[in-house]
């Protein structure tokens, strides 16, 4: 794998639960326009792939087929669900990721919490409409409407809640993280409930870096997406300084 010297740094996308790859819609078209090949994925049971049953593995291979599909490795960025698979896939597969970027997802995702939010789900699936209306209305509350627009462009994951925090359950962020050697970026909304265990996710990266924006909740690249874009940005840049002018025989890791 490599990134030849002057290239503009690959970048793939990985969504949040019950959404799809139409969250990063703001997120794509101006990395394409500034340059960036660029590619969101839709994970299993959702998007495009809403009949497929989601599971870890399919979850791990819709990255792996994203990052091929750009001819990687690429700078991983993931919301929510998808920052805790884009950090399962960096550990597993460091030579594939330039840098990793982990938003919403500083949370360990076990024990007693976990297991309340699946009740939770549980009992939201049982209503008549499975919860459609409930999701659509806290979307709109919560988000700018270009964001609303984005989010529910892909259609709402109504069936995929238990099969998908089930399948988190069994990953290991902390340790995860440990094992990649790469550079870390946490960005976490300032109001986002997901941020309660950050110290403990930057204390286990190698090389990692916090950052929080200001006034943003849990969707943090949908409720300040221009803010997001500012982050992301500057992490480009830095791993664009790290790569540049690497041989184009090969990459390594700083700090490896």
């Amino acid at each position: 794998m490599m990134i030849a010297a002057g290239s503009r740094v690959p970048v793939v996308l990985v969504h949040g639960i019950r959404t799809s790859a139409s969250m990063w819609r703001h997120q794509l078209e101006w990395l394409a326009a500034e340059g960036h090949p660029v590619l969101a994925v839709d994970l299993p049971g959702h998007g495009s792939r809403l009949d497929e049953p989601f599971t870890l593995e399919g979850a791990l291979a819709a990255i792996d087929a994203g990052v091929d599909q750009l001819e990687g490795p690429v700078l991983l960025v993931g919301l929510s669900l998808g920052g805790y698979y884009a950090i399962a896939y960096a550990a597993g597969k460091p030579e594939r990721v330039l840098g990793l970027v982990a938003a919403g997802s500083s949370f360990e995702p076990g024990g007693p919490g976990l297991a309340a939010y699946r009740r939770l789900a549980r009992l939201i699936h049982r209503f008549p409409d499975r919860g459609l209306w409930l999701h659509t209305f806290l979307v709109r509350r919560m988000l700018p409407p270009a964001g609303v627009r984005d989010v529910l462009a892909g259609g709402v994951a109504l069936d995929v809640m238990d099969s998908g925090l089930t399948a988190t359950g069994r990953l290991s962020p902390l340790a995860d993280l440990r094992a990649f050697p790469g550079r870390v970026w946490l960005v976490n909304g300032a109001y986002d409930h997901f941020r309660f265990h950050q110290r403990r996710f930057l204390a286990a990266a190698r090389h990692g870096t916090l950052v929080t924006i200001p006034g943003a909740g849990h969707l943090v690249s949908l409720h300040r997406p221009h803010r997001f874009d500012t982050v992301l940005r500057r992490i480009l840049s830095e791993v664009e300084a790290d790569f540049g002018t690497n041989s184009p025989d090969s990459v390594s890791h700083p700090g490896r």
